[in-house]
């Protein structure tokens, strides 16, 4: 039986042993794995920061670690090019029946390749196609080495008959290759592929409000409300973000915050929203990648600060964050209630970003006092974003910004303050704000923010300085549950601390925030909520008790 074999290598195995091993050459043209050049497209490294997967920012990709092994085999890079010796090959020993076959096809051919690793994998199976591309694939090597008419004339008519038998393949294979040919420049032309991808969150919550004033009236009862959002993120050259999102709500009335509950910003919940469920645009950015270190932002819907400035804290998200406004994040990001605006982020180096930011309220209108340049309520800030410890991200800002009425609105206060002690005239507000991120160890996470506001009134002598702060610890993955995260959270709300000719003066004592919450992760896509903040002295006035808002919070995401 060996020597039958033997003698039918001898004749016309040399041919079939190339199509096995020219195989290897052409093994990403095989209609069984895809296309050529598949593993390019994966290729990130020419792309901006903001290419980033959209939220999905959102969305967990799967399978991602099987998925990277097999692009290891397909990508084109498989082929290592012709082996100058069958020593060469691993897996092939001196004994195996088929040794001289590749031994001459080494020799006169040029064409046997290996894989990564040194191994030929001679007793794996082929199909048709595969057979006719690697004949192809031989032919041409031959070419480029010698001349067919180097052929003998054994050789000559083995190959007529494998080009008889495989006719119909191998012109099947010129098709798919031309065709692949114009994938291929189509591709390269494009760069990439414009997709619009959609991501969703839903929170639905379970809150109520407990203490504050005698006086408090019933809308502090249990009540449960959602905020649903629905976003869309495209890219049109492949450089930039077009982002859109719409939300829909039902927190009606400023819920436990209203003069009928509470009657405090103090007690407002960080996701709680009211469009009487109708849906609204709520969010419309679009993001360009001037350069890969520099991206400038244009938002005329849904715009604050922190859409440009890194807001910096851990937990500025309405569904996996903090539970209530004034925790989530430094008030300064949120000066002027602004509605429009844009920015530029620059990454400076590894280490150093300096981001610029200017927003307005109702820029849509053009009548006086309003506009883009014209508004009667505009913000600029300038951060220094700094990361100079691997676990540590620390920023520094400056803020100018012009009131109308010299109010703040940033609703993470006292009246006093958010209003500057009803100055009531157009304002100059300058501020200072810092914040710090700091991994202590591994699971642990420390992090602070400190904000001091200076208010000076255009028309008379009024000024007033405002002050906030917070500092947080957090324990992520307790209990050895990945995903799951218990925080405490201790600051003060925007407070007055000191003034000239404030007509309702500064505010007298200091409330102190206390907030709990644990995250319990369910699984990728839903989490689970319960948290408690307390507020001493609400208003900043030691005659007023504690209040009290608990919350169950169950997010969803899609």
């Amino acid at each position: 039986m060996q020597g039958l074999l033997m003698d039918f290598w001898g004749r016309g195995g040399p041919w079939i042993a190339s199509i096995g091993l020219g195989l290897l050459c052409c093994h990403d043209l095989s209609p069984a794995w895809g296309t050529a050049g598949h593993a390019s497209l994966d290729s990130h490294e020419s792309q901006p920061a903001l290419q980033k997967a959209p939220p999905q920012t959102r969305v967990k990709e799967q399978g991602s670690d099987t998925h990277q092994d097999r692009d290891s085999r397909l990508r084109p890079s498989f082929a290592q090019g012709s082996v100058p010796s069958v020593a060469d090959l691993s897996d092939v020993a001196p004994t195996d029946w088929a040794y001289q076959a590749l031994q001459s096809l080494v020799e006169r051919y040029g064409c046997v390749t290996g894989l990564p690793g040194g191994g030929f994998e001679g007793r794996r199976s082929l199909t048709r196609y595969e057979f006719a591309a690697a004949l192809d694939g031989c032919l041409q090597a031959w070419g480029e080495r010698r001349s067919l008419d180097d052929l003998s004339a054994e050789e000559w008519e083995t190959l007529e008959r494998l080009q008889r038998d495989f006719r119909q393949e191998l012109n099947s294979l010129g098709d798919r290759v031309a065709d692949l040919d114009r994938q291929i420049a189509q591709l390269e032309a494009q760069e990439f592929s414009p997709t619009l991808v959609m991501g969703g969150e839903s929170i639905i919550a379970l809150s109520a409000g407990f203490g504050g004033n005698d006086t408090s009236g019933d809308a502090t009862n249990p009540v449960l409300t959602h905020l649903t959002r629905l976003g869309f993120v495209s890219s049109l050259t492949g450089r930039d973000r077009l982002r859109l999102e719409f939300q829909a709500s039902n927190f009606a009335n400023r819920g436990f915050a209203s003069p009928s509950g509470f009657n405090s910003d103090m007690a407002l919940l960080s996701f709680q929203g009211n469009t009487n469920n109708e849906i609204q645009l709520s969010r419309l950015e679009y993001r360009v990648a001037l350069s890969d270190r520099f991206v400038i932002t244009a938002r005329p819907v849904g715009f604050s600060l922190s859409s440009v400035l890194t807001a910096n804290s851990p937990y500025f998200d309405a569904g996996r964050g903090a539970i209530s406004r004034f925790a989530e994040a430094s008030p300064a990001f949120k000066l002027g209630r602004l509605d429009a605006g844009g920015g530029f982020d620059w990454l400076i180096s590894d280490t150093v970003r300096l981001q610029g930011a200017y927003g307005v309220r109702n820029s849509h209108r053009p009548q006086e006092g309003q506009g883009l340049f014209n508004s009667d309520h505009s913000a600029f800030g300038v951060q220094l974003f700094l990361k100079p410890a691997p676990t540590v991200l620390t920023g520094i800002s400056y803020l100018n910004s012009y009131s109308g009425n010299g109010r703040l609105d940033t609703f993470t206060g006292s009246f006093l303050a958010d209003t500057n002690s009803f100055i009531n005239e157009p304002a100059r507000i300058q501020g200072v704000n810092a914040t710090l991120q700091w991994r202590v160890v591994e699971n642990v996470t420390f992090s602070t923010w400190g904000t001091w506001l200076f208010s000076d009134a255009l028309d008379s002598d009024r000024s007033a300085t405002t002050t906030s702060y917070l500092f947080g610890l957090s324990y992520a993955d307790p209990f050895q549950r990945e995903g799951d995260l218990l925080a405490l959270l201790v600051g003060q709300p925007l407070r007055v601390v000191s003034g000239t000719g404030l007509p309702f003066g500064e505010d007298e004592d200091t409330s102190l925030h206390f907030e709990l919450f644990y995250r319990l992760r369910l699984s990728d896509r839903i989490s689970i909520t319960p948290g408690v903040f307390v507020v001493t002295n609400p208003e900043h006035n030691a005659d007023n008790p504690a209040l009290v808002v608990g919350t169950i919070r169950t997010t969803f995401r899609f």
